[in-house]
């Protein structure tokens, strides 16, 4: 086997295997990332038509998002729900990436040469024998973008601190965000359904893209470093900025706002929820004229003006008179209301609740695909956000573990059927 293809490899330019749309049309993304913040930056880019090759473990049974419970099951297949939203749009390459295999390293520096991002999550690339110096030798307009829990060497920190294995309720808990979540007589919480490995993705997708652009003005890539602790960071809105010039710490106040109102989640007649909020004199009179409750008698000086106005005895009975007005209703009738009279206000709903609401559907919101694993029609939340001119769109479900391997060693690395043959049986392709 040719062990310098990767020296004498021709660029082929993307789209190769995805069909041409969206304004990310002719970026291709190599991906070595499990689980969730690196293949929702992924996805992100593949919903808006850049060519995406997710190098999969072959070993270990590829992305453990696969594997995630509860499965969604055909026959004798199975797959993680997950997995068949996030994974779409994306060719699997089953390759063991460990670079201190020749072979291995053949294919991955050729597949870098091809690439204009390579997205990786691993953390401990060293012992893979990756280095950035690597890559950027091989491929010198390359966008690197590493995706850690609490960041990587070349970016400064501690040792200690960056080879520390990292998840998102971690990254929540070290920037200061979980203990800001819950009721303050009871253990700090921490947000549900990855949403910081999501926040993180997102993050990521934009340095990414900037570094794209400049990539392509001056010829020169870089790396990128998104951590999950850093990301929660960004959003702790006004929290550091109070202590460095104040020295006041915020604290969890569970569903109900303390400093104004009406704020918070109410509870309903049937059991529903609404969750409400009215920031000032107009919305606060606002709510109350929608409400038909007397704003002469609860004025806002002295029931919502400040932390002490809610807290005082009017305060508190007009808290009573929210509380009732909610329990008096169900939650649709509430939101309706609210609605109505323009009221900013939420139905806190299930998934099945919003699923079926008609507005998301007029919107375009639910699109249907065939996951590659069961075969089958997946109905799925679609792409955001919306572009008028440079739509995104679904054009394939969720690969197979290794469905793309044989293909993309052929087309794109131009392999011979005889040497993919003798990749075989060697834990390397497979």
């Amino acid at each position: 086997m040719n062990m310098n293809r990767w020296e004498n490899i021709e660029y082929k330019p993307a789209p190769l295997f995805a069909p041409t749309f969206g304004p990310l049309s002719g970026i291709r993304v190599l991906l070595n990332g499990t689980v969730v913040a690196a293949p929702f930056c992924a996805t992100m880019m593949s919903d808006f038509g850049a060519e995406v090759i997710a190098l999969e473990r072959p070993k270990v049974g590829g992305d453990p998002a696969r594997h995630q419970k509860p499965q969604i099951v055909e026959g004798d297949k199975h797959i993680g729900g997950g997995w068949m939203q996030n994974s779409r749009n994306k060719l699997s390459f089953a390759l063991e990436t460990n670079l201190n295999i020749p072979e291995s390293k053949e294919i991955f520096l050729s597949l870098i040469k091809n690439s204009d991002v390579w997205i990786e999550n691993m953390v401990w690339i060293d012992k893979l024998g990756i280095t950035d110096e690597m890559l950027m030798e091989v491929n010198p307009k390359l966008v690197i973008c590493h995706i850690s829990g609490y960041g990587t060497t070349g970016f400064g920190g501690e040792q200690r601190h960056i080879n520390r294995p990292g998840y998102d309720p971690l990254g929540q808990s070290e920037s200061g965000w979980a203990l800001l979540q819950g009721y303050p007589d009871l253990a700090p919480y921490y947000a549900q359904q990855y949403v910081g490995d999501y926040l993180t993705g997102l993050i990521a997708v934009n340095g990414i893209l900037m570094a794209y652009m400049n990539a392509q003005k001056t010829g020169k890539g870089q790396r990128i470093d998104a951590s999950l602790t850093e990301s929660w960071m960004r959003v702790m809105d006004d929290n550091f900025v109070l202590w460095t010039m104040n020295q006041t710490l915020k604290h969890r106040q569970g569903i109900m706002q303390t400093a104004f109102q009406p704020a918070g989640v109410f509870e309903c007649g049937d059991g529903g929820y609404i969750n409400l909020g009215s920031y000032g004199k107009t919305a606060y009179n606002n709510v109350l004229k929608g409400f038909g409750i007397d704003s002469k008698k609860y004025s806002y000086e002295e029931c919502s003006s400040s932390p002490e106005a809610v807290a005082s005895p009017m305060g508190r009975e007009l808290d009573g008179i929210f509380k009732k007005f909610f329990k008096d209703h169900t939650a649709q009738d509430a939101i309706n209301i609210c609605i109505d009279n323009k009221i900013s206000a939420a139905h806190i709903k299930t998934a099945e609740e919003v699923y079926n609401e008609p507005h998301w559907r007029m919107r375009g919101d639910w699109v249907k695909y065939t996951d590659q694993t069961l075969n089958k029609e997946v109905e799925a939340f679609g792409v955001m956000p919306k572009l008028s001119e440079t739509p995104g769109q679904v054009w394939r479900g969720a690969p197979a573990l290794g469905q793309d391997t044989n293909r993309i060693l052929t087309e794109l690395l131009g392999y011979s059927d005889s040497e993919i043959e003798a990749l075989k049986g060697k834990g390397i392709i497979d």
